[in-house]
């Protein structure tokens, strides 16, 4: 059986496709990307103009576990704080800085989503290097 990585958000799209992947005869496991720390900056209480007690994060992986849950499909959560403050949080605030209107989708879809990086950290993560190497296969 052929394995595939999906990126899990707790959304639609990633939910349906998991489903769809999984009846095709695919071995699925879901990749929830970690991108932001409500810790440490202080999103502990959710987000205040919101009547949730978690940070949007934290409801997002929520639902991504709850899917796989449904699927029968294992889910990793993966650690890309440090990635997404050094090359996406960053740019954004100097884009601010300098006047201008950043994009910081556009960054973290080429340094993080679809980098090489992202399967060098999926490797180094416990026993997840088949992740890895489904991942860097594409």
């Amino acid at each position: 059986m052929e394995k595939v990585v999906i990126g899990m958000s707790g959304g639609v799209d990633s939910s349906v496709a998991a489903y769809l992947l999984k009846k095709e005869g695919y071995e699925v496991i879901g990749l929830f990307m970690r991108n932001w720390d409500a810790m440490v900056n202080g999103d502990t209480l959710g987000n205040p103009t919101l009547n949730d007690s978690i940070c949007p994060q934290e409801q997002d992986y929520n639902d991504a576990l709850e899917v796989c849950k449904k699927l029968e499909i294992p889910l990793h959560r993966i650690d890309f704080v440090k990635e997404y403050w050094d090359y996406v949080f960053k740019y954004f605030l100097d884009e601010l800085k300098l006047g201008r209107t950043p994009n910081p989708d556009l960054m973290c879809n080429k340094y993080i989503k679809f980098d090489e990086n992202a399967a060098v950290i999926i490797k180094d993560k416990e026993d997840k290097k088949n992740i890895g190497k489904t991942w860097n296969k594409n």
